[in-house]
C-alpha cells in the first residue's frame, strides 16, 4: 500500500508539472482542452497514471524550449455534431485512423470547440448529423449560428469536408449538413472533396469517405523532416477510454444485461401502458451520468414476422446472405432488420415491383411520402399493395432494401450514486390500430414483452447537454410530461445522494391522476423531506377542459420568472412534435409577460439561457 502511495503521489506530481507546462508553452493545447486533459488524468488509475506520466514526459522533453513538433506540418481538425452518438462514432473513428496513420489530430465536439480558432485552421472536417426538423443537434447550434453570423471571419486559407448524417425519412434530409457546407463555402474556405449525405444506413457510405478523405489530406500532412505528427488533443471521452477496465461498450459492441425486474406504471384502466424496467449491468463496470440515455438493441416480434412471411408467400427457412453471413430469412427478420418503420427508398421499391400507380403517386411526393411512412409499417404496405401477380425478384431482393436494426435511445430514470449496478428505464409501449391489426413499435414492444432474466443488449449513450448545475445550490425547473419525467427521477436520486435539498420544481402531466401518475409515491416522498420543493401537476382528462404542463407554466409564470432571476435552469423532456413547441410558447409569454420584453427579445432571452445552458432539452 505505501509503495502504491508512493506511486500514486509522484504520478500526479509528474502530470501536474506537466499539465503547468503545457499552460505555459506555446502549444497547440487550447485552455478547455488542458481542462479535459487535468480532467482525464483525475480518472486514471495508479498505473494509468504512470503509463501516461511517461508518455507525456517523453513528448514534454523533447518539446522544451522549441515550437511544436507539427509546426512544419498541419493539423487536421475533426469537428463533430451529433445528437444520438452517430456522429460522434463517425468522427473518433476517423480522428483513430488519421493517428494510425501518424496525422496530428484535434478532435473535439462542436460544442467544445472555441469558435475564435476557426480562422486559424487551415484542415477542418465536419462531422454532424440533423435533429429534428432540419435543426442542428445541441452540441452544433453555437458554432452554427457563428458560421451564419456577421462575426464568422473569412476562410480563405481553409479546407474543408463534410460529412451530413441524416434519415430521409424527414423533409430536411441533412440539412445541418449542408449548411455547414454552403456557410463555409460562402467565407471563402475550399471543399477538399464534395458534401457526403448519408442516410440511416451511413456505415458503407462514411467508410469510404474517410478513405478517399485521408487519401486527399495525405500530402497536406507530411511533416517537412518525414517524422509523424502528434495527436495534440487529448479527450477520455473523445477517446472512448473506460477509466475503470479500458473496455468499451458502445453503439458497435453492446453489453448483454439483464432485464431484473419489469413493472406496470400506469393503472389497470389507464390507456397507456408504462413500464418500469431496472436492467443489471453486473461487472461492465458501465458508468453513466444523470441525464445519459441508454442504447437498447431489440429483436422483432416472431408473430409480426411470420404474418409479412405469409403475405409475401416466402418460406421461412430461405437462405439469405447478409454481408458474409448466411442465415434462414426468418432470423434475419427477426433479429436484423427494421420492419416497423417504413423510409422513402423502400416505398419507391415497392411501389415499382407491385406497379401501383396509386404508390407511385405517393412515393413521388415528399409530403405524402412522409405521411404514409409515419401512418405505416412494412406488413401494411405490403398488405395494402399486394403482390397480385407481380413477381418480387428474390427473399434476397426485399431483405437488401430493408434497413438494418437500429437501437432505440431511452432517457435513463435512476442514478448511479442510488442503484449502482443497475440502470433503470420509463417505457411507454407505442401501439396504434390499423385496419383491425394492433400494430406496435418494434423496442418498445420487445422490453414490454421482457420477462424478469431476459438478457438486452445496451449500451450508454452519454448527453452532455443535458446535466445537472454544477453548482448544487442552483434551484433547477424539471417540465417532464408523461415518460418525459424519466430523467428527473435520475436527477432527484442524484441531488438525493449528493444532500442537496430543496430549490427543486417539477412540472408533470399525464391522462389521470388515479391511473397515470408515474412515481407517485416517490414524488411525494421528495416533497415530504424537502428534497424537492414543488410540483405543479397537469393531468389533462380529469375536468372538462384539458389542461396540460403549458398552461401549468402561464399559470405560475410570477414564481416560475423569480426562479429565473434567481439564477434558475429548466430542463425539458419529452415529445418534441408538440409538447415541448406548446411549452417553449408558454415560457416565451412568461418572459413577455412578467419580463416585459417584446417577442423578439423573449427569443432572444431563451437563447441566451440556452447558450448558458440553462435551458437544456432531451425532446425526442
Amino acid at each position: 500500500m505505501v509503495g502504491l502511495s508512493l506511486l500514486t503521489l509522484l504520478c500526479h506530481w509528474a502530470v501536474s508539472m506537466l499539465l503547468k507546462e503545457l499552460t505555459s508553452l506555446a502549444s497547440p493545447l487550447s485552455a478547455p482542452q488542458v481542462d479535459k486533459l487535468k480532467q482525464l488524468t483525475a480518472e486514471l488509475s495508479p498505473l494509468q497514471l504512470a503509463w501516461v506520466s511517461g508518455y507525456l514526459a517523453a513528448s514534454a522533453q523533447g518539446q522544451e524550449g522549441a515550437p511544436p513538433k507539427n509546426q512544419s506540418g498541419q493539423t487536421l481538425t475533426i469537428l463533430y455534431g451529433s445528437q444520438t452518438g452517430n456522429g460522434r462514432g463517425v468522427a473518433k473513428a476517423l480522428a483513430a485512423k488519421a493517428q494510425s496513420l501518424g496525422y496530428g489530430v484535434n478532435l473535439a465536439s462542436m460544442g467544445e470547440y472555441n469558435v475564435r480558432n476557426l480562422k486559424q485552421e487551415t484542415l477542418l472536417v465536419a462531422v454532424v448529423s440533423t435533429h429534428g426538423e432540419g435543426e442542428a443537434p445541441d452540441d452544433a447550434i453555437e458554432l452554427h449560428k457563428f458560421l451564419g453570423s456577421k462575426r464568422a471571419p473569412k476562410l480563405d486559407k481553409l479546407q474543408y469536408a463534410v460529412l451530413s448524417l441524416g434519415d430521409s425519412s424527414y423533409e430536411f434530409f441533412c440539412q445541418t449538413g449542408k449548411d455547414f457546407d454552403a456557410r463555409l463555402s460562402a467565407l471563402g474556405a475550399k471543399p477538399l472533396l464534395p458534401r457526403v449525405d448519408c442516410d440511416v444506413d451511413y456505415q458503407s457510405q462514411s467508410d469510404s469517405w474517410q478513405t478517399e478523405l485521408l487519401e486527399r489530406v495525405k500530402p497536406l500532412l507530411q511533416v517537412a523532416d518525414g517524422a509523424a505528427t502528434n495527436v495534440v488533443s487529448i479527450n477520455a471521452a473523445n477517446l472512448g477510454i473506460n477509466s475503470n477496465t479500458g473496455q468499451e461498450y458502445d453503439k458497435q459492441n453492446p453489453y448483454s444485461a439483464e432485464v431484473i425486474v419489469s413493472q406496470k406504471l400506469t393503472g389497470r384502466d389507464s390507456l397507456k401502458d408504462i413500464r418500469h424496467l431496472e436492467i443489471d449491468l453486473g461487472e461492465s463496470a458501465i458508468s453513466y451520468q444523470a441525464g445519459d440515455a441508454l442504447g437498447v438493441y431489440f429483436h422483432n416480434d416472431e408473430a409480426l414476422v411470420a404474418e409479412i412471411l405469409e403475405v409475401l408467400a416466402l418460406a421461412p427457412d430461405t437462405r439469405v446472405q447478409l454481408g458474409a453471413e448466411s442465415l434462414e430469412l426468418r432470423d434475419a427478420l427477426i433479429e436484423h432488420k427494421e420492419l416497423t418503420q417504413l423510409y422513402p427508398g423502400l416505398v419507391q421499391f415497392w411501389a415499382e415491383t407491385v406497379e401501383s400507380g396509386e404508390l407511385l403517386t405517393i412515393s413521388q411526393d415528399k409530403e405524402q411520402t412522409r405521411r404514409f411512412i409515419l401512418s405505416h409499417q412494412l406488413v401494411d404496405l405490403v398488405k395494402r399493395y399486394p403482390l397480385n401477380g407481380a413477381k418480387l425478384d428474390s427473399a434476397q431482393a426485399l431483405l437488401d432494401k430493408l434497413r438494418p436494426i437500429t437501437p432505440r435511445l431511452y432517457s435513463i430514470a435512476s442514478s448511479q450514486s442510488e442503484v449502482e449496478s443497475e440502470v433503470h428505464l420509463t417505457v411507454a409501449l407505442v401501439e396504434e390500430e390499423r385496419d383491425g391489426q394492433r400494430r406496435f413499435g418494434a423496442a418498445s414492444h420487445f422490453l414490454a414483452r421482457a420477462e424478469e432474466g431476459a438478457q438486452v443488449r445496451v449500451y450508454v449513450e452519454p448527453n452532455k447537454h443535458f446535466r445537472l448545475p454544477e453548482d448544487p445550490q442552483t434551484p433547477v425547473i424539471m417540465i417532464g410530461p408523461g415518460t418525459g419525467v424519466a430523467p428527473f427521477r435520475a436527477f432527484m436520486q442524484q441531488r438525493v445522494a449528493e444532500g442537496v435539498a430543496g430549490d427543486s420544481w417539477l412540472f408533470f402531466g399525464n391522462p389521470h391522476f388515479e391511473q397515470d401518475f408515474l412515481y407517485q409515491t416517490e414524488w411525494q416522498q421528495y416533497l415530504k423531506s424537502g428534497a424537492l420543493s414543488r410540483i405543479s401537476l397537469a393531468f389533462s382528462r380529469d375536468q372538462a377542459e384539458k389542461v396540460y404542463v403549458q398552461h401549468k407554466i402561464k399559470q405560475q409564470a410570477k414564481e416560475l420568472w423569480q426562479w429565473l432571476e434567481r439564477g434558475a435552469h429548466i430542463y425539458l423532456c419529452g415529445d418534441a412534435e408538440r409538447m415541448a413547441k406548446d411549452v417553449h410558447q408558454a415560457l416565451l409569454e412568461v418572459a413577455m409577460e412578467q419580463g416585459g420584453l417584446t417577442h423578439e427579445a423573449a427569443e432572444a432571452f431563451l437563447d441566451q439561457l440556452r447558450s448558458a445552458k440553462r435551458y437544456q432539452k432531451d425532446v425526442y
